[in-house]
């Protein structure tokens, strides 16, 4: 099954609006106004986005109770006891508290060294490069200083091969600017973002001959997004939001998106 820029837009312009966010993550970011705010939730938000998304949502709504309304101040003028004290008794899955106060303490080493999230992130980014992929890696190794071996199954490091779907939904909020990804980093590029695979994705991506491989790692994440940047080079990860609604919310399905694509004309990028 092919699809085309035709498609794909029909389907962004319609599925690609703020009713259709709930129930996901992204939610929490919206009841942010400064940036260093928002990417401080939005790493949160995507770090515990694993699971069922009542949990999910539950879990996130319990962390940002203890930072509200400032989560960068709430990090920057609080101690690692503090965290501690704070996050007694939170589990979320495999995440316990312990786990949270290791991140929140690796949050503000960065915030002490760099002043934001994004300044971190950028300290590790080339223009040369054709991806984000070597600023996550030095991303995930300064955020991860405070856990053994520099790893954390909340924030992994694309060296390990895999797709680290939450790590590019985060980067996809920060960057991308439209109805739905608030966008906060403005100075970044979104030609060189990643989609964030997960087997809703892999699924749909699948269908559409966008790759063959069998396993949704890193590799087959490079394939789509390569297949995606042929409709739009600028703007690959464009698609993501709105074609993941299906699958994901009860009253958008598979079948209905395949609907979707037929219901125009078809031919091959």
């Amino acid at each position: 099954m092919k699809i085309n820029f035709e498609q794909l837009d029909k389907i962004y312009k319609k599925y690609n609006k703020r009713c259709f966010v709930h129930p996901d993550p992204l939610e929490f970011l919206y009841n942010y106004d400064d940036k260093r705010d928002i990417e401080i939730v939005g790493l949160i938000a995507s770090s515990l986005a694993y699971g069922k998304v009542v949990q999910i949502l539950k879990s996130i709504r319990n962390i940002l109770s203890k930072l509200n309304p400032n989560p960068y101040e709430f990090i920057l003028n609080n101690s690692e006891d503090y965290f501690a004290n704070s996050f007694k008794g939170f589990k979320h899955r495999f995440t316990t508290e312990h786990d949270m106060v290791k991140l929140f303490s690796g949050i503000k080493a960065a915030l002490e060294l760099y002043g934001s999230l994004e300044s971190c992130f950028i300290s590790g980014f080339s223009n040369k490069d054709e991806t984000y992929l070597p600023a996550m890696i030095n991303f995930t190794k300064i955020l991860n200083s405070n856990f053994e071996n520099s790893k954390s199954y909340l924030l992994p490091s694309p060296e390990n091969g895999s797709a680290c779907k939450r790590l590019m939904l985060f980067l996809r909020w920060m960057i991308r600017n439209d109805e739905v990804d608030p966008g906060p980093w403005s100075d970044l590029d979104p030609s060189k973002l990643i989609y964030p695979l997960d087997t809703h994705m892999y699924q749909i991506s699948s269908k559409f001959g966008f790759t063959k491989r069998k396993s949704a790692d890193m590799k087959t994440a490079l394939d789509i997004t390569c297949e995606f940047r042929k409709f739009n080079l600028l703007d690959p990860v464009k698609y993501d939001f709105a074609l993941t609604r299906f699958g994901i919310r009860d009253e958008l399905t598979y079948s209905e998106l395949f609907q979707c694509h037929k219901q125009v004309r078809i031919y091959a990028p």
